[in-house]
C-alpha cells in the first residue's frame, strides 16, 4: 500500500494535474473468434498511440490470484490497503447516494430478485428491472416500522437498492443474505460476533415484513442483503496528498467510495456517455488537481457474457479519449479496478492493464499498443495497483524527495 506516513510527509500542494481513467472491469481472457482478449480485439489508436509513448504494464488489484470486489479494488487504486481499509458495499451504495449517516449506521445494498413457488432466487437481478420500478418498491418498504431502530431505503440503479438502520448499539457484522447463485432460496440474516446478535434480529425484522410486502411483486418478489457496513473514517485525499480531487461517475458506488476518501463527486447524468463525462472534466478542470473517472459498461458487458458488447465499449471510451488528452494534463493512467473476462462473466484474478503517460517524464518500454500481451513488454511491469497513486504523484512533480 502506500505508506500514508511517507504521503503526508513528500507530498506537496503544487504540481501537475492529474487524471485516473478506470475502465470497470477492464482485463480479460482470450475469445472471440481471433482468440484475443476483448481489449486486443478492440480498436483502440488513442490508447495505443500512449501506450507506445509511456509506460505499460500490468496492476495487481489485491494480491496473485485474489478475486477483487469493486469497493476493495478502488481503494487499492486510491492507495489504500483494502486488507486494512475494509470497506462494505452497504456504505458504499449509501454515501453514493446520498445517505451518509452516523458512524453507528448500518448500511446494506440489497438486490431486487425473482423467486420461485419454492421461494428459490431463479433470477438474482429480477430482470433488471427499470429504475423507476425499483423506486416504487422502495416506497412499499419504507413504510416498515422496527421498534427500536429508524430504518431508510431508496433505489441505487435498476434493481438495486440501499437500506440504512439508525439507532443506538448497531453492529454491521452481519453475513450477506445472498447465495450468490441461483437455484437457492435467500439466506438468514446472521450475526458474526455475539455484539451483532441484536442488529441480526433488527434486520430479519425487517426482512420479514419486506418479504410479506414483495411477495405479489412479480419479478421483483423477494431480495437479497449485502455488505452490512457502517463509515470506517478513511483518512483523505487532501490531507494524505495534498489534492483537490473530483470523480466523475455515473454509478452511485463509485461515487460512495470516491466521497469516503475525500473526491468531491461532480454532477452528472445516468445516461452519460463516455465523452459526457471526459466533457464533465474539462468544465472543472481548473477547480481540480487530481479527476478519478470511472467507466462502467465495460464491466457489465463482461458480466453479460457479451464479447462483442464489450469491446465496443472499450472502442467508445477510445474514441473520446481526445477530449481528456487536449487537456493536456501531466499524468494519465488508463486501468481497470479489476478483470472481468466475458468467459467467466464475473470478476476475476488477472492483472489488469494498465498505461501511465506523463509526456514531460514517462519512460517508454517495447509495448506497442494497449493490451494484455503488449502490457507484458511495458517498462511498468507488475505492480501493485495500491502503488498507482505514488507513482501518479512523481510523475506529476507533486512528491518532494525522501531524505538529504
Amino acid at each position: 500500500m502506500a505508506d500514508f506516513d511517507l504521503m503526508r510527509e513528500l507530498a506537496q500542494d503544487r504540481g501537475g494535474k492529474i487524471i485516473l481513467l478506470v475502465m470497470d472491469g477492464l482485463g480479460g481472457l482470450p475469445d472471440g473468434p481471433d482468440h484475443l482478449t476483448e481489449l486486443e480485439a478492440a480498436a483502440t489508436p488513442h490508447m495505443d498511440r500512449l501506450a507506445r509513448e509511456g509506460s505499460a504494464g500490468l496492476s495487481i488489484p489485491i494480491g496473485h490470484g485474489i478475486t477483487p470486489g469493486s469497493g476493495p479494488a478502488h481503494l487499492a487504486m486510491f492507495g489504500y490497503d483494502p486488507r486494512t481499509y475494509v470497506i462494505g458495499r452497504g456504505v458504499l451504495e449509501a454515501f453514493g447516494i446520498g445517505m451518509a449517516g452516523g458512524e453507528e449506521d448500518v448500511a446494506a445494498r440489497g438486490n431486487f430478485c425473482t423467486l420461485d413457488e419454492d421461494g428459490l432466487i431463479v433470477d438474482r437481478r429480477a430482470g433488471r428491472i427499470p429504475t423507476e420500478e425499483g423506486e416504487k418498491l422502495c416506497e412499499l418498504l419504507s413504510t416498515i416500522e422496527i421498534p427500536g431502530v429508524e430504518t431508510e431505503v431508496r433505489a441505487v440503479k435498476e434493481y438495486r437498492f440501499a437500506l440504512a438502520l439508525r439507532g443506538a448499539g448497531l453492529d454491521p457484522h452481519l453475513a450477506d443474505t445472498d447465495p450468490q447463485q441461483t437455484g437457492k432460496p435467500p439466506l438468514p440474516v446472521v450475526a458474526l460476533r455475539p455484539a451483532a446478535e441484536r442488529t441480526a434480529g433488527l434486520v430479519q425484522a425487517w426482512t420479514e415484513q419486506a418479504r410479506a410486502l414483495l411477495a405479489d411483486h412479480h419479478p421483483a418478489n423477494g431480495f437479497t442483503l449485502r455488505g452490512f457496513s457502517s463509515d470506517p473514517n478513511l483518512p483523505k485525499y487532501e490531507e494524505l496528498y495534498k489534492l483537490r480531487a473530483a470523480c466523475v461517475a455515473v454509478y452511485p458506488m463509485y461515487k460512495g467510495v470516491s466521497t469516503l476518501v475525500g473526491m468531491d463527486v461532480l454532477p452528472s447524468d445516468p445516461d452519460d456517455t463516455a465523452a459526457d463525462q471526459f466533457k464533465r472534466v474539462g468544465q472543472a478542470w481548473e477547480r481540480y488537481d487530481f479527476f478519478f473517472v470511472h467507466i462502467k459498461y465495460t464491466d457489465s458487458r463482461g458480466e453479460d457474457g457479451d464479447y462483442q458488447a464489450k469491446v465496443e465499449e472499450i472502442e467508445k471510451v477510445d474514441a473520446a479519449l481526445p477530449i481528456l488528452t487536449a487537456l493536456a494534463p501531466d499524468v494519465l493512467i488508463i486501468t481497470g479496478d479489476h478483470s472481468t473476462p466475458t468467459r467467466l462473466r464475473t470478476h476475476s484474478w488477472h492483472p489488469v492493464p494498465t498505461l501511465l503517460w506523463a509526456p514531460g517524464n514517462h519512460r517508454r518500454g517495447a509495448a506497442e499498443g494497449f493490451g494484455e500481451t503488449e502490457c507484458l513488454r511495458g517498462s511498468l511491469g507488475w505492480v501493485p495497483a495500491t502503488e498507482l497513486m505514488p507513482l501518479a504523484l512523481a510523475h506529476a512533480g507533486r512528491l518532494a524527495k525522501y531524505g538529504a
